[in-house]
């Protein structure tokens, strides 16, 4: 079901060269074993990104299918 949801938010790719990016207050620390995520906002969309590779891709949501996941994730 969530799964679903994920992929019915995916969105088309777009520019995020003007995106405001957020790294997560848990990365960079010793309980991340590497795990760091930033978050960026653009034009509606946001977008997840591994922040120690930034040019590898980044993941595409709309801003409800983002809402719908850190909701899931605060319950």
């Amino acid at each position: 079901m969530f799964g679903e949801q994920l992929h019915r938010g995916a969105m088309p790719r777009m520019d995020l060269t003007d995106a405001r990016w957020r790294k997560s207050s848990y990365s960079g620390g010793d309980h991340t074993e590497g795990a760091c995520v930033e978050v960026g906002f653009a034009g509606g969309a946001v977008a997840v990104r591994d922040s120690k590779n930034p040019a590898s891709g980044v993941l595409l949501l709309t801003s409800e299918a983002w809402l719908a996941f850190t909701t899931l994730l605060r319950s």
